[in-house]
């Protein structure tokens, strides 16, 4: 399982909108569109154990 993963680098660290978590690309390309359409969001693994 992969995650999508967004740093707001004009946000500081635990401003609620410093990062943004998305479930599957569908969800991270609607928040794009209508937040920051140039912003990008980078794939990383889930960790289940």
């Amino acid at each position: 399982m992969t995650v999508f993963v967004y740093i707001n680098t004009s946000k500081q660290v635990g401003d609620a909108d410093h990062i943004k978590v998305f479930a599957n690309v569908d969800a991270a390309e609607r928040w794009f569109e209508e937040n920051d359409p140039e912003g990008v969001a980078f794939e990383y693994d889930v960790i289940e154990e």
